[in-house]
């Protein structure tokens, strides 16, 4: 670097390598400690205030989403297989990552290094809403996991709880969020390929 080249924080969305299928980079927005919800502010690269958890839904893990990715039709297109179906959308979104650790993580807004063992398939409406499941590189107690399947069963059931769960509003019958089913670590891998092929095509059509 040129000595009086400015240095500018880039953008974790936009500017941050992924990585790869096998192995990612994931940006982190929540943690299970946050009673608010931060989501990135597509147009700054800032943590914003999404909105207050009125409610008494926490999210179980780390949680935000794999950089240079974008859910549309390639994504998509993984759900319409799987009902049988041709109106899925992708919901327009980086890709959303869980990440499983046994330490504490206090704040958000950093940088992780994870292995995806699966994912849980999700449906907003006629959106495509898949949320990768990840354990952070070398944690001691989840590490050496290598698919879902190997999890125990309650922290999946509690996974899937919060997702079909948080959107949800106390009072109203409606279920926003759709469970379609879990997948493994094959699954997962061709579900972040095809969001980073995804990515390359908006970036193709913006530029």
């Amino acid at each position: 670097m040129k000595k009086h080249e400015p240095m500018h924080k880039a953008h974790p969305w936009h500017g941050i390598d992924p990585l790869s299928p096998e192995e990612v980079r994931a940006f982190i927005e929540i943690v299970p400690t946050d009673t608010v919800k931060y989501e990135v502010d597509k147009q700054t690269g800032y943590l914003a205030l999404d909105r207050p958890q009125k409610f008494s839904n926490i999210v179980p893990s780390l949680y935000g989403f794999i950089p240079r990715t974008y859910c549309s039709t390639k994504m998509a297109e993984l759900t319409n297989k799987a009902m049988a179906r041709f109106d899925v959308e992708g919901d327009g979104d980086p890709l959303d990552i869980c990440v499983l650790t046994e330490k504490d993580v206090t704040h958000g807004d950093i940088l992780v290094t994870a292995r995806p063992i699966g994912g849980i398939r999700l449906l907003d409406h006629n959106q495509a809403d898949d949320k990768i499941i990840a354990v952070l590189k070398n944690d001691a107690v989840y590490g050496d996991y290598e698919d879902i399947n190997q999890l125990p069963i309650k922290i999946v059931r509690r996974l899937i709880h919060y997702f079909t769960t948080y959107k949800d509003i106390p009072g109203e019958n409606h279920q926003r969020m759709q469970f379609l089913g879990i997948y493994g670590p094959d699954i997962a891998r061709d579900v972040i390929a095809r969001s980073m092929e995804d990515y390359n095509d908006l970036i193709k059509v913006q530029n």
